[in-house]
């Protein structure tokens, strides 16, 4: 593989993921690591997230062949300037954030001249920090690259081979393309469980010992998806504000259809929608998206 040298900027879940699974598949690929917080740094030192971790970002890129940078989207532009002292002329600059048009400016602009080749791996759990991290983390998951028109095909190529070695499946595809599909599969039911978990917390007649100890399996699942990073949620939805708010204006509308479906006793048109919504459900076991097991599999890590 041309690429060589890498360096990970952000040393929490998907950032420890990347260094734990380049040690372990790429061994021949020399690994630095930076994060802007130093007990994040000696935690990263602890658990050999890297072969290296800096103290100074712009020291993290010196040499390296690809930097991928792997903070909150709200940060990218000023991770961006911070690395840029230390950039390589032949260096590709790449990320891991779910939102890519804004991402993708940000880095251009505060990059000029440089290979700038956004890229999302379609992969995480609910827990973040720099414990959090594990080197199969990307296997058998989409990572999507949405690079820049008039983008180096050699570069896009080597980043494609980085994460396919890495064991994700890869896709390109335009970077409003991926904000829209995104904002259904990802950013929306985000948004739902951390609406209806923060709902039954609210809620006057049912205490939190109640909610806790009377969860469904529904909830449940609702509740591991609220329990994400809120600090890369928030800036996940400013960063994608417009494919959101499409989406959640056609999602209300639906969910208006059902309210209407319910009140006026339409068993039909509800039996039609789960029956499209279990049809869904079997495609993505199909294509191993997720496990068919009564926990899902998150006992492996999934």
């Amino acid at each position: 593989m041309s690429i060589q040298r890498i360096a990970v900027i952000g040393l929490g879940l998907l950032g420890g993921s990347v260094g734990l699974a380049v040690g372990e598949y790429l061994p021949g690929v020399a690994s630095t690591g930076y994060d802007a917080d130093p007990a994040v740094r000696e935690k990263a030192r602890e658990r050999g997230l890297c072969g290296t971790i800096a103290d100074d970002p712009a020291d993290a890129v010196r040499d390296a062949d690809l930097v991928v940078l792997c903070v909150p989207v709200g940060a990218m532009r000023s991770a961006a300037s911070a690395i840029a002292p230390g950039l390589s002329e032949h260096a590709i600059i790449s990320d891991v954030g779910s939102s890519k048009q804004q991402v993708g400016h940000a880095l251009q602009e505060e990059l000029p001249g440089h290979h700038v080749i956004p890229a999302h791996p379609v992969a995480g759990t609910e827990q973040s920090g720099p414990e959090a991290g594990f080197a199969s983390l990307f296997h058998q998951r989409w990572c999507i690259l949405t690079p820049p028109e008039g983008a180096d095909k050699a570069k896009v190529a080597e980043l494609v081979e980085f994460w396919e070695a890495l064991g994700s499946t890869v896709e390109v595809m335009d970077a409003c393309h991926h904000d829209m599909v995104l904002a259904v599969t990802s950013h929306i039911p985000h948004l739902i469980a951390y609406t209806i978990v923060g709902t039954a917390s609210d809620l006057e007649d049912v205490t939190r010992s109640e909610v806790i100890k009377y969860s469904a399996g529904g909830f449940r699942d609702f509740t591991r998806i609220a329990a994400s990073d809120p600090t890369m949620w928030r800036d996940v939805f400013l960063h994608n504000q417009d494919a959101v708010l499409e989406m959640m204006d056609r999602f209300l509308g639906d969910l208006e259809a059902m309210r209407a479906a319910i009140k006026a006793g339409d068993g039909e048109a509800m039996f039609d929608l789960f029956t499209r919504t279990r049809a869904i459900r079997r495609g993505i076991l199909e294509q191993g998206q997720d496990d068919a097991r009564p926990d899902f599999g998150r006992g492996d890590h999934d």
